[in-house]
């Protein structure tokens, strides 16, 4: 039988702190909590304060403290009133809450997290006011999220491995004003598979066009950042990216993305019918050989879905020299390459944060939601594909010395 954990703070001392009331209160606006964050806070800024006049003299005058200033600071639970210690030099620079600090640690980053999971400024200003009655006004939220932005500037420079076995390059669009005209804008998303099977995001770019010379900066991008080799770049046939990167990376595969192909494949049939035919396209790119898989495309193509559906056959024709390149992979590693769950939920989260903005003002309105939308998918990561184990040992032996099992 499992033994009680010893608990942080001793039951006594709860039961001092609660002193008979009701224990639900305790979570209430001004209740408990808010006034443990009250005292721990002033107590906090007391001990600043002393270590503060310890360690500072100027011209030969001792500091000394000169009384309390009120200020009031924003929590998750509600406002509190703190009394704020002051000397009599005025040198004192608290670091728990600074001087033009209004907002407790912690609730800038609660803000960040309502807007990463797509609620609007007016959601997040609504749903403060109702849950904690604090008012702030879209200014505050707006500036919160703002603050990204230099984060995003240090990210996207950030320095990157040297090896990625493994790169999805994928492409959402999003409406931006731009000149007074909403216009389609594409945000690309390059995300890596280090050699241990681990996923990093390893950039976030958007263009109105793509090309090979938007390409070819990106790919010069990733190499000034430390980037010496990609065994596998999958992509979704973007116009321009196989020329840029060989340009980059001469030794990189190019692969079209199996499950990008299947799913505009779908976008022909029916909702009824999708399930039956994506088991019929199975037989295509699951053939142990460009060979197989091709006498499999012509003969979906001749069967009874195929018929129904013509547009799907002449898709596949069209990308069949992208398409190639798979065959030569075996099982471990194809499967790795068609079954990408990651890119695939972190496409499904980044739409749904778009939708539901319908248009942004600015292209850095748009890459700071991107930004804080993928910098919470990434926290939900864990372990590495199951197929990596037996998928990195193929790399070895298909790659030699650009790969080696450590």
């Amino acid at each position: 039988m499992a033994r009680r954990k010893q608990p942080i703070i001793p039951d006594q001392l709860l039961d001092q702190l609660l002193a008979g009331a009701d224990p639900k209160t305790a979570f209430a606006k001004d209740g408990l909590l808010d006034e443990l964050k009250k005292a721990l806070a002033e107590r906090a800024l007391n001990a600043e304060m002393d270590h503060h006049l310890d360690s500072e003299e100027e011209d030969g005058r001792a500091n000394s403290r000169n009384g309390y200033g009120r200020k009031t600071v924003l929590t998750d639970t509600g406002k509190i009133d703190l009394s704020v210690p002051r000397d009599r030099l005025a040198t004192f620079d608290p670091q728990l809450i600074a001087k033009y600090q209004r907002r407790f640690p912690g609730f800038d980053e609660k803000i960040i997290s309502m807007y990463a999971r797509g609620m609007s400024v007016r959601e997040i200003q609504g749903h403060l006011r109702d849950l904690y009655g604090i008012d702030v006004s879209p200014d505050l939220v707006s500036a919160v999220t703002d603050a990204v932005l230099e984060e995003i500037a240090e990210w996207q420079n950030r320095p990157l491995d040297a090896l990625y076995p493994l790169v999805f390059f994928d492409a959402i669009r999003v409406k931006v004003r731009d000149e007074g005209t909403v216009r389609n804008k594409a945000v690309y998303v390059a995300l890596g598979v280090r050699p241990d099977g681990s996923k990093e995001i390893l950039g976030l770019w958007i263009e109105q066009t793509e090309g090979a010379k938007f390409w070819l900066r990106v790919m010069n991008e990733l190499k000034n950042r430390g980037v010496e080799d990609i065994l596998i770049a999958v992509v979704d046939g973007l116009k321009g990216f196989p020329e840029a990167i060989t340009a980059v990376f001469p030794q990189t595969q190019v692969q079209t993305c199996i499950v990008h192909l299947i799913r505009n494949s779908l976008d022909f049939v029916s909702y009824k019918d999708r399930k039956p035919v994506a088991t019929a396209l199975k037989q295509i790119y699951r053939a142990k050989d460009a060979g197989s898989g091709q006498e499999e495309l012509e003969n979906f193509a001749e069967s009874p879905w195929g018929q129904k559906y013509p547009a799907i056959a002449q898709s596949w024709r069209r990308h069949w020299s992208e398409v190639i390149p798979f065959y030569a992979f075996p099982d471990d590693v194809r499967r790795i390459i068609y079954t990408t769950n990651a890119i695939e939920s972190l496409n499904a989260k980044l739409r749904r944060a778009v939708r539901t903005r319908g248009h942004f003002p600015t292209d850095e309105s748009a890459l700071k939601l991107l930004f804080l939308v993928l910098n919470l998918a990434q926290k939900e990561w864990r372990m590495p594909p199951r197929e990596w184990a037996m998928a990195k040992a193929q790399f070895a032996i298909l790659f030699q010395d650009r790969f080696r099992l450590n």
